[in-house]
């Protein structure tokens, strides 16, 4: 195992350095530095040999130039054990570098600030990657730093093994570095990508990183192994980010699962329940008396499939709406927070699981392109989140009957929930209540009759509700079916050949109908 002689740092996340560096200074370690960050140091009383004087060559071109150096990356690359490394570092004066400690220019942060092109290329980092780079290949004799959180990490081994690394940590680190100088070069492609891109164009190539957060106990079926993977950057609420508050580990369908319940419950303002099952909403409710009240609501659509479902909710969780959760078996409850009584009840149902997720009202940054991914062989397919809406009160009506103002806000409400129903897709639905859903048929007429039947099936009238469908009807049979369950209004794209059909018989049921523009596809 190497002993740690002489060590390289340059930092521009400075947090904790001093403190770290006077511990590797205990250990007779020398310190090599460089500009701001040897400054640091020796306003810390720590003895600094400067970059500079280390190679014998200046710093130049604006701090462009500084390690870039044969002293260095000879100290990094030089394998100790192999002869004739060892007689060309002798031969000119490089000593060995046995740590490097190393974070990279805050490039990412100099793009989301909205800095001009000149200052965000100033921001990459060079010399930072090279280094890292030469250091982690040759991890079993040098140890690279990368993460201030393994500073701890590091003075425990050396005080465990009298100023050594084990080779197993130095290859963890090497590993941790070479995939961080890999996330640092994507963020630079992508940035670099996306200049003088025409609206609505995506670029030429898009890389992406994730870090494996948990392996799952098996994939979409038992036969099928799996791992959940998260964003390195995440600045939206997300399944990845919620706090497991009780349970089991969350599944692959659970996760699934969950992500859409997360989506579509930020759908809403009111005090709201969505209820999902192999991820299309099998209830729905709003409430404005009290988050028991939206759950009993969502239930009653489909208390049947809703056991073994997702339960997701806007507000934090109370005893009340905990009790009522607890009658019937659930996988998961997503919601904001919970109450300790409410914790107390529902922790006492072995296979619950508890999600919480304080920013569920923040739908993320509107300034910012979300993507969703979808492997196929041999490919990826990439596409921006389906975020957009359209505001009915503005949309195209053209029946000859306007909606009344109940009618509108049962449209808005089924326009949000349609969304998230696999294609073809028809929702029926009052204000407050989803009514029946027809998910992933391949014939529209059948998904609204499938609609109409779950909701007798659960007793729920459809008469007086409206109807939304994801796409246009592409036969005026859907209006007749809607018109037949006693639906009074329905909302929809448009745009098929037979548009003019539809609308007549829409007109012939004295029915108010909203063309949007706007498909919401979900296979």
């Amino acid at each position: 195992m190497p002993k740690i002689k002489r060590a390289l740092v340059s930092v521009t996340n400075k947090e904790g350095i001093a403190s770290f560096v006077k511990d590797l200074v205990s250990f007779n370690v020398e310190i090599v530095s460089t500009g701001g960050t040897a400054r640091v140091l020796e306003e810390n009383g720590i003895p600094v040999i400067d970059v500079s004087g280390y190679t014998g060559f200046p710093e130049m071109m604006d701090g462009r130039l500084k390690t870039l150096h044969p002293m260095i990356h000879g100290g990094l690359l030089g394998i100790r054990d192999k002869p004739e490394h060892v007689e060309a570092m002798d031969a000119l004066g490089i000593k060995p570098i046995d740590m490097l400690v190393v974070n990279l220019y805050r490039f990412e942060e100099t793009v989301a600030k909205g800095a001009s092109m000149e200052e965000t290329v100033e921001n990459i980092d060079i010399g930072g990657p090279a280094m890292i780079r030469a250091a982690s290949k040759n991890y079993p004799w040098v140890t690279v730093v990368t993460d201030p959180n393994d500073y701890d990490l590091i003075i425990e081994e050396m005080q465990r093994l009298a100023g050594e690394i084990s080779q197993a940590t130095n290859f963890n680190l090497a590993r941790k570095a070479f995939s961080l100088t890999a996330y640092y070069d994507a963020a630079i492609s992508n940035y670099l990508q996306s200049i003088d891109v025409d609206e609505g164009e995506f670029p030429l190539t898009y890389t992406v990183q994730f870090k494996r957060q948990q392996t799952l106990r098996y994939g979409e079926n038992p036969h099928q192994k799996a791992a959940f993977y998260r964003d390195i950057v995440i600045d939206q609420p997300s399944i990845a980010t919620a706090s497991q508050l009780w349970g089991r580990e969350l599944s692959h369908n659970n996760i699934m699962d969950s992500d859409t319940a997360l989506e579509m419950i930020m759908e809403f303002d009111d005090n709201a329940c969505v209820i999902l099952k192999h991820s299309n909403p099998c209830g729905v409710a709003l409430s404005d008396k009290s988050l028991l009240d939206a759950y009993k609501k969502a239930l009653a659509v489909d208390s049947v499939s809703a056991f073994g479902g997702i339960v997701g909710l806007n507000r934090i969780v109370d005893e009340e709406t905990a009790r009522a959760i607890g009658d019937i078996f659930t996988e998961v409850v997503i919601a904001p927070d919970f109450s300790k009584e409410a914790l107390d009840i529902l922790k006492k149902k072995k296979n619950i699981r508890l999600l919480k997720v304080p920013e569920i009202m923040n739908r993320g940054n509107p300034n910012k392109q979300y993507f969703n991914y979808r492997r196929v062989a041999g490919g990826m397919l990439i596409q921006e989140r389906d975020m957009d809406d359209i505001d009915l009160e503005s949309a195209e009506v053209v029946t000859k009957r306007t909606p009344s103002k109940d009618e509108m806000l049962a449209l808005k409400f089924a326009w949000k929930i349609v969304k998230y129903v696999k294609s073809n897709a028809i929702v029926y639905a009052k204000k407050d209540q989803l009514i029946g859903v027809g998910a992933g048929q391949m014939s529209r007429v059948d998904s609204s009759r499938i609609a109409v039947m779950k909701a007798r099936d659960a007793n729920m009238p459809t008469e007086g509700s409206v109807v939304a469908s994801d796409a246009f009807f592409p036969f005026r049979d859907g209006i007749d079916e809607a018109a037949k369950a006693g639906a009074t209004a329905a909302v929809q794209p448009g745009g098929s050949i037979r548009d003019e059909e539809v609308i007549e018989a829409a007109n012939s049921h004295n029915m108010a109908m909203i063309f949007t523009g706007m498909r919401h596809f979900r296979h």
